[in-house]
């Protein structure tokens, strides 16, 4: 069923993983399995069996030719420098070519102790598994960049975190499972080689486009140039779709780009930059509105790890580096410009266009409007004899969105295309449907119950969010007071 692994991380030298075997569950059942990537990776489903398929998803039993490793890395967490971490309840079964031709991890998260756990269990809550499902297939069919779920199974036991609470396994795909805190445990440790080794390994797997640079220090510079290119579009892209991590530490930010380490992470309600959900962010660091700021102190830490590789002078080093990180704000303003350029259905650039972008976001702020409505709805307002109910329904005070709503048109006239292009744009850019918290919860909360009705329905209308979903659950609707969720939790 499994197609072959290439092992390409177990190959590495030994201390930059742990050799380990996922501990066997009582009694694994599989209550959500991704055929669709499932294909795209290669596997062969006209032999897939739910029940074989539960034991190896659980860590019962392994694929052939899987040589499961933890992987050593470091971390800043919440600014604080932990020097070992490493996979502490993961585990890497190896990669595989898909389809495509494209190197991916397969990676099991839940599945029991490694050398790395630090005294934890190595499990995961049913909870948190299902939220990482939900979410990145939602990123994923919003077109950003993401780790993907490819099945989760119930263990049949319990684990303690606030509460007992029923154990999961989540099986994770990825790029490459390459941190920021992968470089950092080895430069912690002056360990220059396996820097240059995992540097060489993100080229390889992530911008070979790098590898024919023959200038050393050059190659290298390219590398941390890229991953912030990458980082700066990703975050934008999170904040289009009023997306908050959770987590932002360094040991979650991926070389490649995608969202990893799907945490306490939600989607914003009614817009407020200030918003944080994560249970443990008690001081909002990674707020909404400061994820831009911290990914760029993410960068500045990956930079620090590539000072031998960029110069063997290190003042000189630091001297070349800098650049990419003091001007990061710049590359990270262009891409959000870019973002709400298109949520405004906006195609051609002009000067004022991030001014008119922050005005309709002030609007929402003091209107206490909803985040996804808002731009969902901008399509009911294109024309100004239109009373769009739905849009103006949505803020608490309307006098802003008046103000700005001719400015919009305007700007709009100047596109030079019909009204019914225009709405066509803003519905292709404005998703129907996200995974609200609320709704998240509830599909949790049921399947603790051992009913996944809910989590499957939801899963079928956010892995096609710009259709307006029918039935008579209202999927698009916000949080009633009684149904807010204020506070998600991570899991470990």
């Amino acid at each position: 069923m499994f197609p072959s692994f290439s092992l390409r991380y177990a190959r590495l030298p030994e201390r930059m993983r742990a050799a380990s075997q996922p501990t066997p569950v009582e009694d694994a059942r599989l209550v959500a399995f991704n055929r669709e990537l499932a294909d795209e990776l290669g596997f062969e489903l006209a032999a897939f069996e739910a029940d074989e398929a539960a034991e190896i998803f659980a860590g019962n039993r392994l694929p052939e030719g899987a040589e499961p490793v933890a992987m050593a890395y470091a971390g800043h967490q919440f600014g604080n420098f932990v020097p070992q971490l490493g996979d502490g309840r993961a585990l890497l079964l190896g990669e595989v070519v898909d389809r495509h031709g494209r190197i991916r991890d397969i990676q099991l998260k839940g599945s029991g102790r490694t050398p790395f756990s630090r005294g934890g269990d190595g499990r995961s809550p049913l909870g948190p598994v299902l939220r990482e499902y939900l979410v990145s297939e939602a990123m994923h069919a919003l077109g950003i960049p993401t780790t993907r779920a490819l099945a989760a199974v119930t263990t049949g036991e319990r684990v303690f975190r606030r509460i007992p609470e029923p154990g999961a396994v989540l099986t994770r795909v990825a790029s490459s499972h390459l941190r920021v805190g992968t470089f950092q445990y080895f430069a912690a440790r002056g360990d220059t080689e396996a820097v240059r080794l995992l540097a060489d390994e993100a080229i390889a797997r992530h911008y070979p486009h790098l590898a024919d640079r023959t200038d050393d220090g050059e190659r290298y510079l390219a590398l941390l140039d890229a991953v912030a290119e990458r980082q700066a579009e990703l975050v934008a892209r999170w904040m289009g779709v009023g997306f908050i991590h959770g987590v932002m530490n360094t040991d979650n930010t991926a070389i490649s780009g995608e969202t990893i380490d799907y945490g306490p992470c939600a989607f914003m309600d009614t817009f407020d930059p200030r918003t944080v959900f994560s249970s443990i962010d008690e001081r909002g660091r990674y707020a909404y509105v400061n994820q831009s700021v911290i990914i760029q102190w993410n960068l500045a830490r990956f930079a620090e790890t590539l000072v031998p590789l960029i110069d063997s002078d290190g003042e000189r080093a630091v001297e070349r580096a800098t650049p990419i990180i003091r001007d990061f704000s710049e590359r990270f303003d262009a891409r959000w410009r870019e973002v709400m350029r298109v949520k405004l259905g906006l195609v051609t650039e002009e000067e004022g266009d991030g001014e008119l972008a922050q005005a309709l976001l002030d609007a929402m702020r003091d209107g206490r409007a909803d985040f996804h409505l808002t731009f969902r709805h901008l399509a009911d307002a294109v024309d100004a004899s239109a009373e769009a109910p739905r849009l103006r329904e949505n803020f608490a005070s309307q006098e802003e969105l008046e103000a700005w709503l001719p400015r919009w048109r305007e700007r709009l006239a100047r596109e030079g295309v019909s009204t019914d292009d225009i709405v066509a744009r803003l519905n292709a850019a404005n998703p129907a449907v996200i995974p609200r918290n609320h709704r998240v919860a509830e599909a949790i909360a049921a399947a603790e119950e051992d009913d996944f009705g809910p989590f499957e329905a939801l899963l079928a209308v956010i892995t096609d969010p710009y259709t307006t979903p029918d039935g008579d659950v209202d999927y698009m609707r916000p949080p009633r007071d009684e149904e807010k969720v204020l506070r998600t939790f991570c899991g470990t």
